[in-house]
């Protein structure tokens, strides 16, 4: 994004007032600093991160989740470079995806040189996971869904798994390929995933453009790039960053808008985005929104769980895997990326996770620690020194059948309110691209009213 000499300050600047600190607050915030705004950004934590963020657990840096993002998130990437923080994360140069089944049996899914959709012929080919027949069904149905319109609302109304059962693609083939990508990009199981949604996944991420899908992540704790980089960004910007501060209410008056914050001074602004969960954001609508609070409460919540482990020693070679036919979705070394100086720190990432959200800490210790040593066979004589578990119950919505009708767009009924998140209808499901590409569009939608002479506020038809 360019962003433009902001000019000096004076009773003629704009005033925007970003709620909410995550991605999308901070993709808002510098647009619209960058487009001379005068800009506060509030955060009811004490930390920028929003929903990808890092703590301290066991003298361990940990973070709250595997937060991945693939070469065509080029909205996230473009912020990381303007936040200065591209130098901690790593993109691999071309996709490899490592594929784990209990055995240690290790097959590997790589994008060729060749044009799309030939790029992944040579993958699905000697994916021995699968059995040919199975591997020929598969790459029928990868044509079939090249042609489906994520953009047809009969097609957000399907279920993707039921969309697979019409294409041959049996339980087997669902567990050990399909959901090896739509599971941590959904956060559903294929069968309760709108069939629009996961085909935008696989032709955005993978069949359109052969680089699209090459996977990048953090070489860092989140905390330093979505906190700590992103708050310098901020104050070069100009941009004043409140944490700790509770918006409360945000009341429309004539001349612009009064953000009333927990125990703390309202504000004033001329605009206001309204960058925070899609709960939260259906408490803090004005009534005159035009936005239906329980059209957002349909949008509900996905859970993801992140089972953390500490070996004594090294236990496993790859930066990250797959897992089939085994209770490890994936698995991750964030060992160097969390400072660990002794043993091997693995993270075990579980979306849709609504049945190990409700299991005890000493139930998932029973079921994964022999899930890993199943995949992993250096762990089986290795000696466990640290385990935990962290748990987001609302770590996404739920991109189900029928919830592109449910997002909305970052435009409402008040001129100068526009709203922000990953649950907005970007386009993409709930992820870091789409958060940031949200703020972009909220800041788009605001800053035509601030470079007008600001008129009596009246509701417009959205």
């Amino acid at each position: 994004m360019a962003c433009r000499a902001k000019p000096g300050r004076g009773a003629d600047m704009k005033r925007v007032v970003v709620v909410g600190g995550g991605l999308a607050g901070i993709a808002a915030a510098l647009h619209c600093a960058g487009d001379g705004a005068e800009v506060t950004l509030v955060e009811s934590r004490g930390r920028l991160g929003g929903a990808a963020y890092s703590f301290v657990r066991d003298g361990i840096q940990a973070d709250n989740g595997q937060h991945v993002f693939l070469r065509c998130c080029t909205a996230y990437r473009e912020l990381l470079e303007r936040i200065g923080a591209a130098d901690l994360v790593t993109l691999q140069p071309r996709l490899s995806i490592p594929v784990l089944a209990p055995g240690g049996k290790l097959v590997y899914l790589r994008r060729s040189g060749l044009p799309a959709p030939l790029h992944l012929a040579g993958a699905l080919a000697q994916y021995r996971h699968l059995g040919l027949r199975q591997r020929v069904s598969v790459a029928r149905a990868i044509r079939a869904l090249d042609h489906v319109d994520p953009d047809d609302p009969s097609a957000d109304v399907r279920s993707f798994g039921n969309w697979l059962s019409e294409q041959g693609q049996g339980e087997d083939a669902v567990r050990t390929m399909w959901e090896l990508i739509a599971r941590p990009t959904l956060n559903l199981l294929a069968v309760d995933a709108s069939l629009a949604q996961a085909a935008y996944v696989f032709q955005e991420g993978l069949l359109r453009d052969p680089t699209a899908g090459d996977v990048g992540y953090a070489r860092v704790p989140l905390g330093e790039i979505h906190d700590a980089a992103a708050r310098r960004a901020l104050a070069e910007a100009g941009v004043e960053v409140r944490l700790r501060r509770g918006v409360t209410a945000i009341v429309p008056e004539v001349d612009g808008f009064r953000v009333e914050i927990n125990a703390a001074p309202s504000m004033a602004a001329d605009a206001v985005i309204l960058a925070v969960p899609h709960d939260r954001a259906a408490r803090l609508l004005p009534s005159d929104s035009g936005v239906d609070p329980t059209r957002l409460a349909g949008l509900g919540t996905s859970p993801i769980v992140n089972v953390h482990v500490v070996y004594d020693r090294h236990v496993f070679d790859l930066a990250f895997a797959a897992g089939v036919r085994t209770p490890v979705q994936w698995v991750f070394d964030r060992t160097r990326g969390a400072r660990l100086e002794h043993g091997q720190y693995l993270v075990v990432s579980l979306s849709a996770a609504e049945a190990e959200l409700d299991m005890s800490g000493d139930d998932l210790r029973d079921r994964f620690l022999p899930a890993l040593a199943d995949l992993l066979p250096a762990a089986r004589e290795a000696r466990v020194e640290t385990f935990f578990v962290t748990r987001e119950h609302a770590a996404t919505f739920r991109a189900a059948p029928g919830a592109r009708a449910r997002r909305p767009g970052p435009r409402t009924a008040i001129p100068g309110l526009a709203l922000a998140g990953a649950w907005t209808d970007t386009g993409w499901p709930a992820t870091m691209e789409g958060a940031v590409r949200s703020g972009h569009a909220a800041a788009r939608e605001v800053l035509p009213t601030l470079v007008r002479e600001l008129e009596p506020r009246t509701a417009v038809a959205v």
